[in-house]
């Protein structure tokens, strides 16, 4: 049902807003010539950003240097907190997950593979993903796309509830399996 819903409902909007533009006698073909191009010139703008953070992103996984963070901080976790065998691989996807979403679906689906997808690291890895946001590429999109140079307390603040986010997926991830 849902599926038959989903396949009603773009065509449904998109005569809803040519009945509109008719309705009101606007110039619908060039509103939309304009809007796209405004689109396609956005885009130029931050494609550049976006290869950045994803180069960046391939060369942590690639040069292993996620792997050692993710060791190092596991380590502190199994010492400090007292969880024995604590998925390292959590750390570089919790890492990854702040600058790409693709590439934290590509260690998520590794993750499912090592360890199955109703274990501890599976299922927090489902709840990170879910729970937390691309906090650099998200940030440099909207305020590149809208031209905001002082972005104040927004990294900070994203950082934050990204880092409650993980959290809570870590806690309800124990509370579950």
């Amino acid at each position: 049902m849902l599926t038959s819903v989903s396949n009603f409902l773009i065509p449904a909007i998109i005569f809803y807003i040519v009945t509109m533009g008719l309705s009101q006698k606007k110039d619908i073909y060039n509103s939309f010539t304009k809007g796209a191009k405004k689109g396609l010139k956005t885009v130029a703008d931050i494609v550049p950003t976006l290869i950045g953070l994803m180069i960046s992103v391939g060369v942590l996984r690639a040069s292993g240097f996620l792997e050692l963070i993710g060791d190092i901080a596991g380590g502190i976790i199994q010492r400090f907190a007292g969880v024995d065998n604590f998925p390292n691989e959590l750390i570089s996807l919790f890492i990854v997950k702040i600058f790409s979403s693709s590439a934290a679906t590509g260690l998520a689906l590794d993750i499912f593979k090592e360890y199955g997808t109703d274990s501890y690291a599976g299922l927090v890895t489902s709840l990170a993903l879910a729970s937390t946001e691309t906090v650099f590429y998200t940030l440099s999109v909207y305020f590149l796309s809208v031209k905001v140079s002082k972005t104040r307390w927004s990294v900070a603040g994203a950082l934050l509830a990204t880092i409650a986010g993980i959290v809570a997926s870590l806690i309800m991830g124990a509370v579950i399996v």
